[in-house]
């Protein structure tokens, strides 16, 4: 058996977080001397330890590391590590987002805001019998699986498109999380519902104050804000569920700088 030092040297883990294991319940010594309260340990707790520092470095908190040890099915295992990595993925998202807004406000700092001149366009929208599915989502940037989802029924079934998709917002407030989203692909005709993904006849809208917005999507709250205050001056008020149509995305223009969106909002007098 080795004295809590000699472990260390071996493991190249320090006796602080060696007593920290012990102490927490994960890794604990084979003895513990009753008077002296020395720790000791053997060769054989290597590997476990090993597993611990490994499962610790690519960020499994105490509590999940103690979990994944006493499994002994892989495939449990292997879910857990994926689940960390697309945790991971988010974070790196959501800070990559953070870095870019910083950026954007290092660029504009000084700068009085302005709103850019859009045209505000009112249409009839008539009712569009489409291919679609709904969800509710962890946030607004996880709209892009359920298009991913529905793509993926278009070819396994080849459906072609009968005009541009769109996206309708179903919640009637923005909202940080938990968002209710259905994306949808006009088609000639209706089927038979099988699947999640549904067919369906989306209503029509007697009038809709759209604007067309060209650019990247990260920016097209400039977009949104014009057409308020264009509302908030008019004779029409908002209500109901906001649409955006996507005439060139990511499936159809390699530039995101050429990307072109139409918002739809519903307005009455």
């Amino acid at each position: 058996m080795f004295k809590i030092g000699e472990f260390s040297k071996f493991t190249k883990v320090s006796t602080r977080m060696l007593r920290h294991y012990d102490e927490v319940g994960l890794f604990k010594p084979v003895k513990t001397d009753a008077f002296t309260g020395y720790r000791y340990y053997t060769a054989d707790q290597i590997p476990q330890l090993v597993k611990i520092i490994m499962f610790r470095d690519v960020g499994f908190n105490i509590a999940e590391i103690a979990r994944l040890i006493k499994m002994e099915n892989n495939e449990a295992i292997l879910g857990e590590l994926k689940r960390k990595k697309t945790q991971i993925q988010e974070n790196i998202y959501n800070e990559t987002k953070i870095i870019t807004d910083i950026d954007r406000i290092i660029s504009t700092l000084g700068k009085e805001f302005f709103i850019m001149d859009y045209h505000v366009e009112l249409k009839e929208i008539p009712s569009v019998k489409v291919v679609s599915t709904r969800a509710i989502l962890e946030n607004y940037s996880k709209e892009i699986d359920l298009w991913a989802m529905l793509g993926e029924f278009a070819q396994k079934n080849q459906l072609q498109p009968d005009g541009p998709p769109f996206a309708i917002y179903h919640d009637g407030e923005h909202k940080e999380n938990n968002v209710d989203i259905e994306v949808a692909m006009p088609v000639a005709k209706l089927q038979e519902n099988k699947t999640d993904i549904i067919f369906r006849e989306v209503e029509s809208v007697p009038c809709m104050a759209t604007v067309l917005y060209k650019g990247r999507y990260e920016n097209i709250d400039n977009a949104f804000f014009f057409l308020a205050n264009w509302i908030e001056k008019s004779e029409y008020e908002p209500y109901g569920k906001v649409r955006q149509v996507s005439i060139k995305g990511a499936w159809n223009e390699p530039d995101p700088d050429n990307y072109l969106v139409e918002i739809q909002m519903p307005v009455k007098k």
